[in-house]
């Protein structure tokens, strides 16, 4: 988990960067119009465009841009052949890797993500190698500033919502850890009882982490998550290292 939480901070920083150029608008509209060719535009019934909207506002992402993904989804327009796919491998010191890739040249991708990690001392493994170690949850990072409530409280509310888990982040932050099935649940009762939500995701965390020590592993596997999340055709990317603070500042 420690792993995940220091790496989502990192992609949330690096995401108001992206949102500046733009580049984080187009894998929203990817997501948008996958997510609503396969379940129809009704966000009521479908949870995973529902998500999609919700990435998209806090992105700032314009209204406009949002309908005109959703129905290249629904009216198969140009644009909407994009296919999904999960690639599989390996950072340095054994660091598993997962990638979910939306792409309309799935040779295309595969070569380029291979080079990408060999680059980085990685390499790209095989369907199967690395996905059993992830599971899909909820994340939920909340702060608790201002708050009465302590960390066993916090803890006794989310878990009667439905949570799993809470972990502690730091000083006032905390995330909650729950089952899809109960992530809006969980999230809408922190809000009701005035948590601030600085981050709330569906998310693959992953069941082990690997232990990285070294200075230079460390530059190398954070180097690699940075280029293959610029990628085009990367949705996102999960790992389960678990760096020092200190290494990873």
């Amino acid at each position: 988990m420690a792993g995940h939480s220091k790496w989502a901070n990192t992609k949330h920083r690096k995401a108001r960067v992206d949102a500046q150029k733009g580049k984080i608008f187009t894998k929203i509209a990817r997501e948008l119009t996958v997510a609503a060719r396969e379940g129809g535009e009704d966000l009521a019934a479908n949870f995973r465009l529902r998500l999609a909207v919700q990435k998209a506002r806090e992105n700032n992402m314009p209204s406009d841009n949002i309908q005109r993904a959703i129905q290249k989804g629904v009216g198969g327009q140009e644009g909407s052949s994009f296919e999904q796919t999960n690639y599989e491998g390996y950072a340095v010191g054994g660091v598993a890797v997962l990638l979910e890739i939306m792409t309309d040249n799935r040779n295309r991708t595969a070569a380029e993500i291979r080079h990408i990690f060999s680059r980085h001392g990685g390499s790209l493994g095989e369907l199967g190698c690395v996905s059993w170690i992830f599971n899909r949850k909820g994340a939920i990072s909340v702060s608790s500033k201002g708050q009465a409530m302590d960390e066993d409280d916090l803890m006794l509310l989310a878990l009667e919502a439905g949570a799993e888990d809470v972990t502690a982040d730091g000083e006032d932050s905390y995330t909650i850890i729950t089952g899809v099935e109960h992530f809006e649940s969980v999230k809408q009762v922190l809000l009701d009882q005035g948590f601030e939500v600085a981050a709330a995701e569906v998310t693959m965390l992953p069941s082990t982490a690997v232990a990285v020590s070294d200075q230079d592993d460390a530059s190398k596997i954070i180097r690699l998550m940075e280029a293959l999340d610029d990628h085009d055709d990367v949705q996102n990317v999960y790992a389960n290292f678990d760096i020092p603070e200190e290494l990873l500042n």
